[in-house]
């Protein structure tokens, strides 16, 4: 990072030639924020798989039921739920706008998956077998590997832990896990991924019987995993799954320590689960303007620090996966579906990039006020229009940016994904009322999403509001040239700059 010397004059690169950097010296306060992007200078430190950028359908989006009713619905009233039909996996808009973000992994899962029965017939029974809350259908199943494939989705899933799981004597049972595994075979499809149960951390209130412990859990992850290793060795084994840890734990729930030490080693990817918070809906009332503050931003980083930790004390070297994540657990805050959340989620993806995590499964693609896509009409959200941003400019090489970090400034690199030699910078100014400026070190092509107003449900790219087309195809994303130079980042803007000349992507 290039500041302001305490002689009033400010250094940066004005342009290259050939090898050598033209420096010059400029006055004025305005070079006291100044970064200098330079392509040339950034180093690879890692990859990311390449389906990073992932999504979550619930289980009850797939079979019906209640789940959490959006704001627009009567979302915070005393009933947080709402009753829906199974979501449309077939509609040809929901398939085209995943397609877009491929490729990807599709998680199947959530609290809901705990508690459903697996039927081996076309249509649900008209209730559920004692034990279970819900059914899945094979007609159900069949729709979402068609979608996984029309989408290019690997699917990933957990199972049922439900009283209706279990023996005489409580012990989880392998039989509906392996009823879902043949029905995916004999249906063309295959399941990439699996976790044992949904959050285990949460077992009292997730389906699981009465007094479940971390020993239990123990128990039956040795029986999964012996299980799943024979039935489908090409599924990987993700665990645990868990959500709520921190430093200072609450007395509520299991520990995620006392689950890895009960169950022993054997997991393939080590997954976790992270909210910034709880929404409305679960009694938590924020200021929605902290969705920029460098608090919010960071609490992604405090959550992967102690999961990591965890990883590193129980399954070391394991590559770890976020398989679900949102601003706020509970279907999400009411700004979530504007714009303000697309600071969050794209900072996010950076900073997890950045950290080494493989994969990251955003809850969800289209389910109450988090989801990237209406609900009800699947058209896309501000958070979608940055999720195709940064799936067709941010490559799986992630580089160092060379630049010390700089509070309302945050800035993250990746190969381009298409253009061999060229580099993808994100630059997120989650200051409200701040510009900032930085040097490019040449030229690049500039995409700036910005809005109106922060919780607007619609984005601009470079000026010109983001919306499909009248029959229902995306929108060219249309750069625009920035010269070499000072490049003015608006206050509340988010970035994207392609530039060629990165030595480290060739």
């Amino acid at each position: 990072m290039y500041t302001r010397p305490a002689t009033g004059r400010c250094i940066r690169i004005v342009t290259m030639i050939g090898a050598a950097l033209l420096v010059a010296a400029t006055g004025g306060a305005a070079c006291a924020s100044e970064v200098v992007i330079a392509p040339w200078r950034m180093k690879a430190i890692g990859t990311i798989d390449a389906r990073f950028q992932s999504y979550n359908v619930e289980m009850v989006e797939v079979t019906g039921g209640r789940f959490w009713k959006p704001y627009a619905q009567g979302g915070m009233q005393r009933d947080r739920y709402s009753d829906r039909p199974p979501i449309d996996l077939a509609n040809a808009r929901l398939r085209k706008l995943a397609a877009a973000l491929s490729p990807a992994y599709v998680r199947i899962s959530g609290s809901w998956a705990n508690a459903t029965y697996v039927a081996d017939t076309e249509s649900a029974p008209a209730a559920p077998p004692a034990g279970f809350n819900t059914v899945l259908s094979r007609a159900q199943w069949r729709g979402v590997i068609d979608f996984a494939r029309a989408a290019d989705a690997e699917i990933v899933t957990s199972f049922a832990v439900s009283p209706g799981s279990r023996d005489a004597n409580g012990v989880w049972m392998p039989d509906q896990a392996q009823r879902l595994i043949d029905a995916t075979r004999s249906l063309g499809g295959r399941i990439a991924a699996a976790e044992f149960m949904n959050e285990p951390t949460l077992a009292a209130n997730n389906g699981a019987p009465p007094g479940y412990d971390a020993e239990a859990y123990g128990r039956d992850f040795g029986i999964f995993r012996a299980w799943i290793r024979g039935s489908s060795p090409e599924t990987l084994i993700l665990g645990p799954g868990s959500v709520g840890d921190s430093p200072s734990p609450s007395a509520s729930g299991i520990r995620t320590r006392d689950l890895l030490a009960a169950m022993g080693p054997g997991l393939d990817r080590f997954s976790y689960h992270h909210y910034n918070t709880l929404s409305p809906r679960c009694g938590v009332h924020d200021d929605p303007m902290q969705a920029l503050s460098e608090d919010w931003l960071a609490r992604t980083d405090a959550t992967l620090a102690t999961y990591r930790a965890l990883r590193d004390a129980f399954e070391p070297g394991r590559p770890i996966w976020l398989t679900e994540t949102a601003d706020a657990a509970c279907g999400g805050n009411p700004g979530d579906a504007t714009f303000l959340d697309t600071f969050r989620y794209l900072d996010q993806l950076g900073r997890l990039a950045k950290a080494g995590v493989q994969v990251v499964m955003h809850n969800t693609l289209a389910a109450s006020d988090y989801g990237l896509l209406d609900e009800r009409s699947f058209r896309p959200r501000p958070n979608y229009w940055a999720a195709l941003l940064w799936r067709r400019l941010m490559g799986s090489i992630v580089l160092e940016v060379g630049t010390a970090p700089m509070p309302g400034l945050h800035i993250y690199a990746h190969c381009h994904p298409a253009t061999k030699g060229a580099v993808s910078v994100l630059l997120i100014n989650n200051s409200r009322n701040a510009p900032h400026l930085v040097t490019l070190a040449g030229a690049a092509e500039r995409y700036t999403l910005q809005a109106d107003r922060l919780q607007s449900a619609t984005v601009r790219l470079n000026g010109e509001p983001l919306r499909l087309t009248a029959n229902d195809d995306l929108p060219r994303l249309a750069a625009r040239a920035a010269p070499a130079g000072r490049l003015r980042m608006p206050p509340a803007s988010i970035t994207f700059l392609v530039m060629p000349d990165a030595a480290a992507c060739r």
